[in-house]
């Protein structure tokens, strides 16, 4: 009885967080709607303090900050809608207008055919939702296999072997696509300058030469870090070092 009741606790306490986290999106929309950013903002940071994030949340975060002209918290949270939810055209859309107000044009260098196939059409979708096609693909052919295994019929043996191993081939592929896209997620650490401009050195050092200048809202890789710098990669290939707390990592 004691475990029913605790359980039963649980469960009241997550509908009751979910009714709550509910309104408090719904009451940050009509500040928004009323052209209150900042008091929408407080609300939708309390929703993300409570762990209740989202890629709809984000960008709605994003939408206050450049209802303010706040150019680097605006791309930084459209990229963040995008991290949970690559396929969110809104904050696509969104961004696209927002990276017109910064100041840095930055050319990136030519991709392979590979890399363009997997920037247009393999990284629409999470590691996650990838690791879900792979749980799909391997029970889809674990049943034909099982279906070929006990049919009688050549004719339909033929067939559901024919099909078991396409979908074996398709489970491995969808394997290889996941490890491949988790390691890049966890590789590829991105950031967006939050400062106005900062100047970025060729050595982690205050005294080292200046190589180039940023300005807010540019998206950088980064490398390594080393004390409280952080070495950047710019899309042209540019490399440098910058003080950890001029940018912000998505």
């Amino acid at each position: 009885m004691r475990t029913i009741a605790i359980l039963l606790f649980l469960f009241v306490s997550t509908i009751t967080l979910a009714q709550s986290t509910s309104d408090l999106f719904l009451k940050a929309n009509d500040l928004y709607k009323e052209g209150k950013y900042e008091e929408a903002i407080r609300l939708y940071e309390q929703i993300e303090d409570e762990n209740a994030i989202s890629s709809e949340l984000y960008y709605n975060l994003g939408n206050c900050y450049y209802k303010l002209n706040k150019v680097a918290p605006t791309i930084y949270n459209y990229e963040r809608a995008l991290k949970l939810n690559p396929l969110n055209e809104d904050a696509q859309n969104n961004l696209i207008l927002a990276k017109r107000l910064t100041l840095d044009r930055i050319e990136a260098l030519p991709k392979s055919i590979f890399q363009k196939f997997n920037h247009n059409y393999l990284q629409k979708f999470t590691y996650n939702t990838w690791a879900i096609i792979t749980i799909v693909f391997s029970f889809i052919a674990s049943v034909l296999f099982l279906l070929f295994y006990f049919s009688d019929a050549s004719s339909k043996k033929r067939t559901y072997f024919t099909t078991s191993i396409i979908s074996f081939l398709l489970l491995i592929i969808s394997l290889v696509i996941t490890y491949t896209q988790y390691n890049q997620s966890k590789n590829n650490i991105q950031a967006i300058i939050f400062v106005e401009e900062v100047s970025v050195n060729n050595e982690p050092t205050s005294n080292s030469s200046e190589v180039f200048t940023l300005h807010e809202g540019t998206k950088v890789n980064v490398l390594d870090s080393v004390d409280n710098w952080k070495k950047i990669k710019l899309v042209d290939g540019k490399v440098g070092w910058v003080p950890s707390e001029n940018l912000k990592e998505l």
